[in-house]
This record gives C-alpha cells, sequence and structure tokens, in this order.
C-alpha cells in the first residue's frame, strides 16, 4: 500500500514516513519526524519535529504530538522527544509533549486509546493498553502503568505513579499513587477495592484473583504481604510498592474489602 498525502498538507523537508502511511488535509508534519507504517494523520492534525512513533497509529483531526513542553525553564533548541508505540488512536484534540532534560524522552506504549482533549505532560511514561477518557490531563513525569483506565475529566499531580490495571473514577483529582490493580476514586481520592472488572476482562480471575484480594486487604490493614502464594500480580505489585514513592500513596475507603 503506498502513501496517500492530500495536496494540501504540509511535510517537512526530512521526514520518514512509512508504508501505507495516510496524511489528511493541512495536517502538517515538520522536519526530523519518524513515523512508522499504516499511520493516519487526520485534518489539521500536528507532528513536530521531535516525535518518533511506531506503526499503526491514529491521529484524529487537531490532534498534536510533540509541542514543546509547558515548563517556562525550557529552552526550545533542547534535543528531546516524544516516543510512540504501535497501534494507538489519539482522538480529536489530544495533545502530548516532549521531554525537558536533554536527550529525554516523553513515551507512550502501544495499544492506547486517548480520548478528545486529553494530555500527556512533558516526561511521562504511558504503558499499553491503557485508555484516557475525555479531558484527562496528567502533569510532568507522572508514570501510568499498563491497562489503566482514567475516567473523565481525572487530573494528576506531576510525578503522580498510577499502577497497572488500576481504573480511576471520572472528575478524580490524583496527588498521590495509585496502587495497582485497584479502584480509586472520590474527594478527596482514596481506594476503594480491586478494579475487579478490569481484572477480570484481563484474564485474572480464581486464585491469582484471590491473592490480590488478600493483598488488598493487608495493605489496607498495613501489614505485610510476605506471606501470600508468589503469582505474577503479586511480584508486579510487590516489586510497584518497592519504588520509593515521591509523592506517597492515596488512602483506602473503611469499608469491607470485595
Amino acid at each position: 500500500m503506498t502513501q496517500q498525502i492530500h495536496p494540501t498538507a504540509y511535510i517537512g523537508s526530512d521526514v520518514t514516513l512509512g508504508e501505507g502511511t495516510l496524511v489528511g488535509p493541512f495536517a502538517v508534519i515538520e522536519s526530523g519526524a519518524v513515523l512508522g507504517g499504516r499511520c493516519q494523520v487526520g485534518a489539521h492534525a500536528v507532528v513536530h519535529g521531535h516525535v518518533r512513533m511506531g506503526a499503526g497509529n491514529i491521529l484524529h483531526p487537531h490532534a498534536v504530538l510533540g509541542g514543546l513542553p509547558q515548563d517556562l525553564g525550557f529552552r526550545p533548541e533542547t534535543a528531546t522527544w516524544l516516543t510512540v508505540g504501535d497501534d494507538n488512536v489519539f482522538r480529536e484534540g489530544f495533545t502530548a509533549h516532549r521531554a525537558t532534560k536533554e536527550n529525554g524522552e516523553t513515551r507512550i506504549g502501544s495499544g492506547c486509546y486517548f480520548m478528545n482533549n486529553s494530555h500527556v505532560a512533558h516526561d511521562c511514561t504511558i504503558g499499553d493498553k491503557t485508555i484516557f477518557a475525555n479531558n484527562v490531563a496528567i502533569g510532568g513525569h507522572v508514570e501510568v502503568g499498563n491497562n489503566v483506565f482514567l475516567g473523565g475529566a481525572v487530573v494528576a499531580h506531576q510525578f503522580c505513579r498510577i499502577g497497572a490495571f488500576a481504573i480511576v473514577q471520572g472528575t478524580t483529582g490524583l496527588n498521590m499513587d495509585v496502587i495497582p490493580f485497584t479502584l480509586v476514586g472520590g474527594r478527596p481520592a482514596r481506594h476503594y477495592r480491586l478494579n475487579t472488572v478490569g481484572l477480570r476482562r484481563a484474564g485474572i480471575t480464581g486464585e491469582r484473583y484471590n491473592v490480590l484480594s488478600q493483598a488488598f486487604r493487608l495493605l489496607r490493614n498495613k501489614k505485610t504481604l510476605d506471606d501470600l502464594e508468589e503469582t505474577e500480580e503479586l511480584k508486579l505489585l510487590k516489586n510497584w510498592l518497592a519504588v520509593k514513592s515521591k509523592r506517597g500513596l492515596h488512602g483506602f475507603v473503611d469499608i469491607s474489602a470485595d
């Protein structure tokens, strides 16, 4: 499949476009950008020059990738990047900024879905198969794990971590870390229970789910996880907890665990 580039689109002098890439009306791809095969760049979408993306990414109209970080101390000539994996969908008005430090990168994984007007700030790391609903906005240096779902208008303070398979209720404000596999919501935000639906959809059921349920109870009661069966999910959870938090952990709702 050959490239299809609308005659009104602007393509910079040193752009790499993979086989089968489609570029719509009035789209802009700046010099230096790299796009893998089968990408689709919609009308009026913008890919700045410090973007490196894989194959199969879809940019809907007015999505903007690789803009300058919103950091007053940043020098535009600094060589930084936005690196994107494969098969992501960026809906209308989505924005993602490149990193702030020399040769640093903002990273987005593969298979993610970013809804209208959501935003990934500078120096963030986004895992695979993660979903941002409409108007989600995360600050700089935020880490989001694999298979996370952030509900509409969720906002996250810079340096927060959101663990894998977590789900965050819409309109929640996060100023601390979210434990993997959990459901968080409320004002102020609290851990309610495990992300039961998300875990079931991911095939984490039976004894694997039971181990996580026990782990959640122990964490809520500030007890060690050492005596639990060492499942793959528990290893992930322990490794995540072993990393020193810069923001601390959101607390727990005082209800019975699921």
